[in-house]
């Protein structure tokens, strides 16, 4: 298999992997840039705010930075595999896809380990596996395969509509258990945001988003740690030491920092007043130390990563690469909806939900999966140019064959003329 990745093949890919760069922009590099941009503001900020705790839980404030260079490596590693598999592929397996998300679901309520009360992760050796991670994204795949195949029926019917909710339900009662409800809530907004740009009917929007709300909202009244976290995030300095306490500390992070920050390494609330503050909370280290300059940079990247993965999709689309189209928008709406619940979350504007800031947040099941998914809209934007740089040598070998043609009867005709 050839693959013209140019310059970014040299030095991202292994020799063996590397492929025929005799073609030029096949592919879009301000993906890489975004990556690493992201890759290395994340790293910064985890060595930043996982020192105080590391040193007190490892005897080695390095130790979360460490493993977070490794998490790096490892997703680069990833990423320079998953470049060689073409779309066809995952179309073709995404059913053994969401098959594989549903035993890793099951696998971890079985043997998972049990952190804080929740059993999300697989441990194999020195490496932890969070379950919900390629869960996700398998879903999403299984899901854009479902609407290539049935998007007549998900126009038409609310049959068609109703048979991906199932699928959902299935995951969703698997993460319940767990229990991730934050997971739940990133899937349920991405399912419902890809079958409306796939062209479902309005109505059946409203109908099935309201019995989804209305389940969301009965599982956090019916349990009481869920409750107690909206109303907190309603109120965070009713109880400022209780319920509220996260969210308080957080919020006097954003105050700190006010419009440039008190500067790396400055920050107060990562000496242990903010639980973590290298995972799900980094987002307010850095509001600390650089401000609303350094969210709105976060802000920006982050912008511009959802808005390429979206017009993607639907250059996708229009040139009928259907599978390929939802398959970018649903990476887009996914990342936009959980950049925007980490950053809301720690700035009190949602409920606190355990999700990780993308390419940023300490985590290595996180990083690889989106590092993964990033990689597949590089692939899709790599197999629409190159079937751009195909047609366009058609169309060229064509017009050289046709003047060819022209000349050799002009030719056989001048010579003729002259015989006579």
């Amino acid at each position: 298999m050839s693959v013209s990745f140019a310059n970014f093949s040299q030095w991202a890919l292994p020799q063996w992997l590397q492929a025929d760069t005799k073609a030029v922009a096949t592919f879009d590099r301000s993906y890489v840039a975004l990556a690493l941009s992201m890759y290395m503001i994340g790293l910064v900020m985890v060595a930043s705010s996982s020192m105080p705790i590391a040193e007190r839980l490892f005897d080695n404030p390095f130790h979360f930075v460490i493993r977070h260079m490794i998490y790096i490596v490892l997703s680069l590693g990833v990423a320079a595999l998953a470049l060689q598999i073409p779309m066809s592929r995952w179309h073709q397996y995404s059913g053994n896809l969401l098959l594989l998300g549903i035993a890793l679901l099951v696998v971890v309520l079985l043997i998972g380990r049990n952190v804080n009360g929740s059993t999300r992760w697989i441990a194999i050796g020195p490496i932890t596996i969070q379950a919900a991670e390629p869960a996700k994204l398998f879903f999403f795949c299984y899901l854009s395969a479902y609407l290539v195949r049935r998007r007549d029926e998900v126009m038409e019917n609310i049959k068609g509509f109703a048979k991906p909710l199932v699928v959902f339900g299935v995951l969703g009662g698997l993460l319940l258990l767990q229990p991730d409800l934050g997971t739940i809530i990133v899937m349920f907004v991405t399912t419902f945001g890809l079958l409306f740009l796939a062209g479902a009917k309005l109505w059946q929007f409203i109908a099935i988003a309201g019995v989804g709300i209305s389940l969301l909202s009965m599982l956090a009244y019916l349990s009481p740690y869920r409750w107690a976290r909206v109303t907190g995030f309603l109120d965070p300095w009713k109880d400022p030491f209780g319920s509220g306490y996260q969210l308080t500390q957080s919020l006097m992070a954003y105050g700190r920092g006010e419009t440039f920050g008190q500067g790396l390494g400055n920050s107060v609330q990562k000496l242990e007043y903010l639980p973590e503050a290298h995972t799900d909370f980094v987002m307010a280290v850095l509001a600390e130390e650089f401000g609303f300059v350094g969210i709105s940079v976060i802000l920006l990247l982050s912008m511009t990563l959802v808005f390429k993965a979206l017009l993607l999709g639907r250059k996708a689309v229009n040139q009928e690469k259907y599978f390929e189209g939802f398959f970018a928008y649903a990476i887009g709406i996914w990342f936009c909806f959980q950049a925007a619940v980490n950053i809301g979350a720690s700035a009190g504007i949602v409920p606190t939900k355990g999700l990780t800031m993308p390419l940023i947040s300490y985590g290595g099941s996180s990083m690889i999966i989106m590092t993964i998914a990033l990689v597949i809209l590089i692939r899709i934007d790599h197999e629409i140019r190159l079937q751009s740089i195909q047609a366009t040598s058609r169309t060229t070998a064509t017009n050289k064959n046709s003047k060819k043609k022209r000349n050799k009867v002009k030719k056989t005709e001048l010579i003729e003329g002259e015989n006579d």
